[in-house]
C-alpha cells in the first residue's frame, strides 16, 4: 500500500507539470499579440507618412532647374570666350605689321626729306644727281606701296578740320586763309593701319582772322606746300 501512495504522488506531480506549460504558452501568446500590435502600429504610421513623400519629390525638380541654369550660363561663357578669342586672332592678323611699320616710318620720312633737299637746278645740272633722285623716288614709292598692301595709309590733313584722334597740334597759326580750327600746315605726316592710329600727324592749326576763303591767291601757296 505504501508503494501505491508514492506512485500516486509521483503521478500527481507529473500531472501538475502540464499546467505550468499551459501558463507559459499563454504568456508567449500575449507577448506575440503585443508584438503584432506594435508592428501594426508601425505599419499605420508608415502609411500615414506616405502622403508626404510627393512633397519631397519636388526637390529633384528644383535641382534639375538649377543645374539647367548653370549649364546655360556655362555655355554662354564658353561662347563669349570663343568669340573673344576669334576677335583677338583676327586683330592679331589684321595689325600684325604694326610693329615693323612703326620702325619704317622714320625711314620713309628720311627719304622724303632727302628728296626735298634736291632742287630742280641740281637735277638738271648733274646727271648723276638726277639718277640718284630717281632711285630715291623709286624706293619711296615702293615703300608706300608696301604700306598700302598692309593696310597702312599716310595722313596729309592739310586744309582739313583738326581731329585730335589723328592730329597732334604743335602750335596755332594766324593769317593762314583757313577758318579757325583747320589744319594750316603739316610738319610731319601721320599714318594709320586700317582703323588704328600708328602715328598722329604733327600739324599747325589755323587761328582764324586771315583773308577770306574765296581768295585763291591766299589758298594756292598753302596748297603747294603740302
Amino acid at each position: 500500500m505504501t508503494d501505491t501512495g508514492e506512485e500516486r504522488e509521483s503521478e500527481s506531480t507529473h500531472l501538475g507539470e502540464p499546467v505550468e506549460e499551459v501558463q507559459i504558452s499563454e504568456e508567449a501568446q500575449q507577448i506575440a499579440e503585443e508584438a503584432a500590435a506594435e508592428s501594426a502600429a508601425e505599419n499605420e504610421s508608415q502609411t500615414e507618412s506616405e502622403p508626404d513623400e510627393p512633397v519631397e519629390e519636388a526637390v529633384p525638380e528644383d535641382d534639375a532647374a538649377d543645374l539647367k541654369d548653370k549649364l546655360l550660363r556655362a555655355l554662354a561663357d564658353l561662347e563669349n570666350t570663343r568669340r573673344r578669342a576669334a576677335r583677338e586672332v583676327a586683330d592679331t592678323r589684321k595689325y600684325a605689321a604694326s610693329g615693323l611699320a612703326k620702325e619704317l616710318l622714320n625711314v620713309s620720312d628720311n627719304l622724303g626729306r632727302a628728296l626735298e633737299t634736291v632742287t630742280e637746278e641740281m637735277r638738271d645740272g648733274d646727271a648723276g644727281v638726277k639718277n640718284l633722285v630717281l632711285g630715291i623716288e623709286m624706293v619711296e614709292k615702293e615703300m608706300l606701296s608696301a604700306f598700302e598692301r598692309q593696310g597702312i595709309t599716310r595722313l596729309d590733313p592739310l586744309g582739313e578740320p583738326f581731329d585730335h584722334n589723328f592730329h597732334q597740334a604743335m602750335y596755332e597759326k594766324e593769317d593762314t586763309g583757313y577758318p579757325a580750327g583747320t589744319v594750316a600746315e603739316v610738319m610731319q605726316s601721320g599714318y594709320v593701319i586700317h582703323d588704328r592710329l600708328l602715328r598722329p600727324a604733327m600739324v599747325a592749326v589755323s587761328k582764324g582772322g586771315g583773308a577770306p576763303e574765296e581768295s585763291p591767291s591766299e589758298v594756292d601757296p598753302v596748297d603747294t606746300t603740302a
